[in-house]
């Protein structure tokens, strides 16, 4: 008798959007009255203004055409900056750029001269990881980003006695604690306070201490996971595939004696490359307003500059037919990260074509209607968690709720900027693990992860940080 198989992230999210696509048959249709909000610079729903509209029931056609609009449609709530046909073209261009450093032994030379370095203390990678990680995700917002890094982390804790899951853990859990501790992130933080109408600065010192107790909460599981994997490989989620994830990861299927290439200097040079490349990335997402496309490019522009810099050493060197074959074969490799790109964000589409995404968020308005200080963050932040399953943008989030969920602090008695950490907290701890946000399921593709697996190992993690979330937000409501 067969054992039963948990469905792939292709079937998990088709299903989600069909559920979605019946919901808009049961869910009456609804819409807030929107304005130009300059604060925000677009459109917001105006409180008060909720009215039923014409339903739009979303039925097997639409179900089917919904991963396609997913893909394309820009006009998706909170992706104006980007369609995800953007985001999948960056993660095909990083494939091509990956493997063109990879064929000229740069990697695994410099993964071999820092496991050199390193003897005996692998495991520090993982606080200093897990922190640059999270200063990236608090300081603006670090997701997609973010798969640009798993096929070079990943090989690294391999060789150094991990499994691929910690690899994908450390960057996952790093910039996702970071997001949702964000301090002055401009696509959450910032966005948020301006539709509450209050100065972003204000209940930083909260969100500074929520980063730092969540991101010493997370450092500590996955360091624990990690020693626990080194010590007994058979107790890794993912220890069934421990023989196959290390021939893929490393492209060698020689074992624990292959002998890594040595780093010349030309090796060297690849390799300051390469982190010139993610450095010149994040500089300009950060102060030149750069988006996929400005990435994609450099990513592009950086595969032909090692390509010809290779071709000072006998050991890298590769000709033109070769490059670009191994600029396709990369692609290749991250072909299924793109397409269940576009198929995460289907569920956003089904929830905006059947005119329910409003009526969610007014039902959530008024079930927090005259609670105390304590219940009403408490309920403000499980309503936000709700939400961002089903809106997992953050810009996109903030614009929908924070005009109508902050105000309503100014009843209960709360600060509004309570309700800006409430909803940023939420939004970052759910996507840790949210299905429908395509920075989770990329990654956990990329690493090889199942979906399953990935929540068998963060669930306990992700309670832990609810529970100290919740601690915090109360303490904060309580002395208001």
């Amino acid at each position: 008798m067969s054992k039963f198989r948990f469905p792939t992230a292709f079937t998990i999210l088709f299903a989600l959007i069909a559920v979605v696509a019946i919901l808009t048959w049961i869910i009456p249709a609804g819409e807030y009255q929107r304005e130009m909000n300059e604060a925000l610079g677009s459109a917001a729903p105006v409180p008060g203004t909720y009215e039923l509209v014409e339903p739009n029931p979303q039925g097997i056609v639409d179900v089917i055409l919904a991963p396609i609009a997913g893909m394309y449609d820009p006009s998706l709530l909170g992706s104006a900056s980007s369609a995800a046909i953007d985001v999948a073209i960056f993660v095909l261009v990083i494939g091509g750029f990956l493997m063109v450093v990879t064929h000229t032994g740069a990697i695994d030379a410099g993964i071999g001269a820092l496991l050199n370095r390193l003897q005996g203390r692998e495991i520090l990678m993982i606080p200093i990881l897990m922190i640059a990680f999270a200063f990236g995700g608090t300081s603006y917002g670090m997701a997609e980003e973010t798969l640009a890094f798993y096929a070079l982390i990943i090989p690294v804790f391999i060789r150094a006695g991990y499994d691929s899951l910690t690899g994908v853990a450390v960057i996952m859990l790093g910039a996702g604690i970071g997001t949702l501790g964000s301090t002055f992130n401009a696509f959450a933080t910032v966005v948020a306070s301006q539709g509450a109408g209050i100065p972003f600065t204000q209940g930083i010192v909260l969100r500074f201490v929520i980063l730092a107790t969540g991101l010493a909460l997370g450092i500590f599981y996955v360091m624990r996971y990690a020693k626990r994997v080194k010590a007994e490989p058979s107790r890794s989620i993912v220890a069934d595939m421990a023989e196959e994830n290390r021939n893929y990861f490393l492209k060698s299927g020689e074992g624990e004696g292959e002998v890594l290439p040595a780093l010349t200097g030309v090796r060297s040079l690849i390799l300051v490359l390469f982190g010139l490349t993610f450095a010149v990335m994040i500089f300009g997402v950060v102060a030149l307003d750069w988006w996929m496309g400005e990435m994609s490019g450099l990513f592009l522009a950086m595969a032909i500059v090692v390509y010809v810099v290779a071709k000072f050493d006998a050991d890298t060197k590769m000709d033109e037919k070769t490059f670009v074959d191994t600029f396709v074969d990369g692609a290749r490799d991250l072909l299924g990260v793109a397409l269940i790109i576009g198929v995460a964000r289907g569920v956003v589409v089904i929830m905006d074509a059947g005119r329910i995404t409003d009526t969610i968020l007014f039902s959530a308005e008024g079930f927090v209607s005259g609670l105390s200080e304590f219940l009403f963050i408490n309920a403000m932040f499980f309503i936000q968690i709700l939400m961002s399953f089903l809106v997992p943008s953050s810009s996109g989030l903030a614009t929908l709720s924070m005009p109508i969920m902050a105000p309503m602090a100014d009843f209960a008695g709360v600060g509004r900027d309570l309700v800006v950490t409430a909803y940023q907290s939420a939004n970052g701890l759910v996507n840790l693990f949210n299905p429908t946000f395509a920075v989770v399921m990329g990654g956990l593709a990329i690493g090889r992860v199942s979906y399953d697996r990935w929540l068998r190992f963060v669930l306990p993690l992700v309670i832990g940080l609810a529970v100290l979330i919740m601690i915090l937000l109360s303490v904060g409501a309580l002395l208001t």
